[in-house]
């Protein structure tokens, strides 16, 4: 800023003023009243002030949680009932971590990255002195381990109890809840199903119709965390499906660590849920079918052929080989034989024409060999699978596996690089240009161009991003096709087709408030609300005081010019 400039020094500050200009007490006599001039307050923003807590206020349900979930689908579904519970009660839940009060960190334990993500994401929330709560699979399966020392833990099975541990956290407490559910000494499938919860994607409903699973991988720690496999009734599974449908649903995702041993502990099995399901779905909906491994399909291929091949049901089935070596299979305790998981693809393409089969293999399991690794390049090779997820293999501390002699980081690396090299060499939706398809829109893409369909077979297909296309069956040409998407053009003449559901839920808005949690959800508020009155007499009261000694401060002000105004006539009058 440039600086002020004069023409002349003055030798005082008093010479700024002249003999000619009026003396202090003049300009007081000037005045014939002294009138204090009054600010005018915001009325409204004062009111919104007297009825808001202090902000530095521990008070429970009125703070911003951001929840941050890594994972699988069964993982995304605990995530939205969590968020679902929290909103109900008052809490406000944010996409903007750095406004958040609050931090729920709902964790993946199946390999190192996902738990390095979440060991980071700790690290900084402590720093940005923001409050945690850690949920999942990583927590559940080691409580104790050091970065985890201090913080509220919420157990894979008691996300029913997560207003409980956000509270208790708030408060400044640290709560650990980490029990398993049970009836009559009974593993249960964990928590009710009928709990709110905020979809992530209001036209999509994920349901776990089991949790844990019957197997013992050596490779897996996702099984000290969800334990053994404890399936939900039927009845209950088919009671969330129709609510979900009346909540605007269009596509049911069932999932679990395995679908396909469902209903093993209770005498039923995954068939005998999928013919009640589809009873349920509307017409324009879609059900599709979570990851089942090999052993536990077996036994019911006729019957998944057949329900597969329902025009309500997608004809996409994910089924895990992990290797094409039988050695290598054995190690890893699959309980099946590269000749099984063929036999269970080969009848599938047969009896459901044109079905998407995914599958996961795992490269560098501990003592895989060259020939090991070729007889899996074979396998990609033979059956060209459209979704293939590719993984180095990562010991995980406490299995079997981590305890093996391990293949060389660079030679996992290396057989990781050149199987995803198989993979791309092929481009699975070539020979589906010029087709016409019926597709379910049911999102919009990552870079926010194209709206994301799927047509019957699960595949990918992107369409104009029409607003009336959204949660509709849409009848398209495919004119392009990339690795692991189609294209389609609208058809001019066709009908776009509303399945007979009710409206969508806004994102964000709750679903699921059962007359039981409501009453819950009541006493509750009405606790908080106490808490918050209390809260804000006691404010109140402190304002009160405040404003009666600014009042006073006033009338001594006042008084004193009063004084000085008569001191001055005095001297004028005797001078």
């Amino acid at each position: 800023m440039p600086s002020a400039s004069c023409d002349s020094l003055l030798d005082d500050i008093e010479d700024i003023v002249s003999q000619e200009d009026s003396k202090p007490q003049d300009r007081h006599f000037a005045r014939k009243y002294v009138v204090p001039k009054v600010r005018r307050r915001n009325t409204q923003k004062y009111l919104q002030e007297e009825n808001s807590p202090p902000s530095d206020s521990n008070i429970p349900g009125i703070q911003k949680i951001w929840i941050r979930t890594w994972g699988c689908s069964h993982n995304n579904s605990d995530g939205e009932y969590m968020a679902g519970q929290l909103a109900a009660y008052g809490y406000k839940i944010t996409e903007n971590a750095s406004d958040a009060d609050l931090w729920l960190l709902n964790s993946c334990t199946v390999k190192n990255p996902a738990e390095d993500h979440f060991r980071n994401s700790i690290k900084k929330a402590q720093e940005e002195n923001k409050k945690l709560v850690l949920a999942g699979c990583v927590p559940q399966a080691q409580p104790r381990q050091d970065y985890l020392k201090g913080l509220s833990i919420l157990g894979v099975q008691q996300i029913d109890r997560v207003v409980e541990v956000v509270e208790e956290t708030i408060k400044g407490h640290s709560v650990r809840l980490l029990g398993q559910k049970k009836d009559n000494g009974k593993r249960l499938g964990g928590a009710r199903l009928d709990l709110p919860k905020i979809r992530k994607n209001p036209l999509i409903e994920i349901i776990s119709i089991n949790t844990g699973c019957l197997n013992a991988c050596t490779y897996c720690k996702t099984k000290h965390a969800r334990g053994n496999l404890a399936s939900y009734p039927i009845d209950e599974l088919i009671d969330r499906a129709k609510q979900s449908f009346q909540e605007g649903v269009c596509e049911l995702w069932l999932t679990s660590e395995d679908t396909g041993a469902y209903g093993r502990d209770t005498g039923t099995h995954l068939p005998a849920l999928l013919w009640k399901l589809v009873e349920v779905i509307p017409e324009g909906a879609m059900l599709r079918l979570g990851m089942t491994n090999p052993p536990y399909i077996l036994e019911h291929l006729e019957e998944m052929a057949k329900i597969l091949n329902h025009p309500r049901v997608y004809a996409f089935l994910h089924i895990p080989v992990q290797s094409a070596s039988d050695t290598v299979l054995m190690e890893m305790k699959r309980e099946y034989c590269v000749a099984d998981f063929k036999r269970v693809v080969d009848f599938l393409k047969e009896k459901v024409p044109g079905i998407t089969i995914a599958t996961d293999i795992i490269c560098g399991f501990p003592g895989e060999t060259d020939q090991d690794f070729r007889e899996t390049v074979k396998l990609v090779e033979e059956y060209k699978f459209p979704s293939l997820f590719i993984n180095q293999f990562y010991p995980r501390p406490g299995t079997p596996a981590a305890k093996m002699e391990q293949v060389p980081a660079q030679v996992k690396k290396q057989r990781t690089k050149d199987l995803s090299g198989v993979f791309h060499s092929y481009n699975p939706y070539d020979h589906k240009i010029g087709e016409r398809q019926q597709v379910l829109v049911t999102e919009e893409s990552f870079d926010s161009k194209f709206y994301v369909a799927h047509n019957r077979f699960y595949e990918q297909v992107l369409v104009p991003k029409n607003p009336t296309f959204m949660g509709k069956m849409v009848e398209v040409d495919i004119y392009e096709s990339g690795k692991h998407f189609m294209k389609g053009r609208p058809v001019s003449d066709a009908k776009v087709y509303t399945p007979s559901i009710s409206k969508p839920l806004a994102k964000g808005e709750v679903s699921g408030l059962t007359k039981e949690f409501r009453n819950t959800l009541g006493n509750h508020l009405s606790s908080v609300l106490h808490t918050s009155a209390a809260t804000q007499r006691d404010s109140a009261s402190s304002r009160t005081v405040l404003q009666l000694q600014r009042l006073r401060a006033l009338r001594m002000s006042v008084g004193l010019a009063l004084f000085a105004l008569l001191f001055a006539f005095f001297v004028k009058v005797y001078n």
